[in-house]
């Protein structure tokens, strides 16, 4: 949600009692991250039963912060009805359904955008290999990436790793992937695939 002028100001107003610890899925508390509720004028002319939740985090590293952010936070809201849910619990299902985003978005990237065949059978069998495309990327991403690269997206994922030239040997019965020293991201490519070799081995 943009956050206004008005918006702002009041965020800056909000006190330190006022903030109450944001929870991950498993209950316990999201380091670094606080909620709380804006009240008052500020909603004067809104809906009847809206509530406005703002949420406070110390931003990842690396991270740049915005003009709407204040005392090194990165700041961001919603707007709800829910009247009876604690703040906690509804920024929760806020962030998560911005992933459920996240992975619509993955989706639209990997060949969601345009439905390319004639028939509806055929469509179908179309969203069946984008839908195995997602989950081979999500798998990737837990099992084989680590750091910065497990947030890349399809199109970075492409363009960094699965377009880098490389050559299959085969010598002495053993098969060698031969990649470029001069990619850039050659180191992130083999240590995924010691990555998952290495799991191949303990399964």
């Amino acid at each position: 949600m943009v956050i206004t002028e008005a918006i702002h100001e009041h965020v800056l107003k909000v006190p330190a009692s006022a903030w109450t610890p944001a929870v991950e899925t498993d209950g316990e508390s999201r380091d670094g991250a606080w909620v709380a509720e804006l009240t008052g004028k500020l909603l004067n002319g809104w809906p009847k039963g809206m509530r406005l939740i703002v949420r406070k985090e110390r931003p990842h590293p690396g991270a740049q912060l915005r003009i709407t952010d204040a005392d090194g936070m990165r700041i961001t809201c919603f707007a709800t009805t829910p009247p009876d849910r604690p703040i906690a619990a509804l920024e929760l299902r806020h962030r998560l359904r911005a992933r459920a985003e996240d992975r619509i978005r993955a989706a639209r990237a990997t060949g969601l955008r345009n439905l390319p065949l004639h028939t509806t059978a055929q469509n179908k069998v179309w969203l069946e290999i984008v839908q195995i495309a997602l989950e081979l990327l999500a798998w990737m991403s837990m099992l084989a990436l680590t750091g910065k690269a497990r947030l890349w997206e399809p199109r970075r994922l492409r363009f960094r790793l699965f377009s880098a030239a490389a050559q299959l040997v085969t010598t002495g019965r053993r098969r060698i992937l031969r990649l470029t020293r001069h990619w850039p991201w050659t180191r992130e490519i083999t240590a995924a695939l010691e990555r998952l070799a290495l799991l191949a081995t303990l399964g």
